[in-house]
């Protein structure tokens, strides 16, 4: 009967020390957008009206959209070139060899390419900005968007009173 008793304690102490464990590390874990904030606090942003500037006056910037490519193929910036962010890693040193190039990232929201940003600043790419409010805001500013059927702007798919 004592080696019973022994053997519950035991197993007992056990639980309680797993599941103290285990609920310090749910407390201690992060979720996505404290990932995204971390990132935003070590990277560079720009607004799409000094993206849109820096076209203009043809400066020479490399538009990276970090969406998938159905996103990408649905509607993107003029000139933009994808890389999904899940492939990031794998692609970017190809399709970007010069880690100096002037390189600003966009996705749906700036989650996305805020992380992507952070992660080509660790790879060793020194001229990345994110773009705030991303291709939202973008879209929003009225600016041109492109996919296989032409030009095209947010607004002209705004309902008309």
């Amino acid at each position: 009967m004592k080696k019973r008793i022994t053997w519950i304690l035991v197993v007992a102490v056990c639980a309680l020390f797993l599941a103290g464990i285990s609920h310090q590390a749910f407390a201690e874990a992060k979720g996505p957008m404290q990932f995204v904030a971390d990132a935003k606090a070590r990277i560079v942003e720009v607004t799409p009206q000094q993206v849109k500037a820096d076209m203009d006056a043809n400066k020479p910037v490399i538009l990276l959209d970090v969406r998938d490519s159905e996103e990408f193929a649905a509607g993107h910036l003029p000139r933009a070139m994808n890389i999904s962010r899940g492939l990031l890693e794998f692609k970017v040193g190809s399709m970007i060899p010069d880690k100096n190039a002037n390189i600003v990232l966009y996705c749906r929201t700036d989650a996305r390419s805020a992380l992507a940003t952070a992660i080509m600043q660790e790879m060793g790419y020194t001229n990345v900005r994110n773009m705030q409010g991303a291709f939202k805001a973008w879209g929003e500013a009225g600016y041109p968007i492109y996919n296989r059927h032409g030009e095209f702007t947010m607004l002209s798919f705004e309902k008309k009173e």
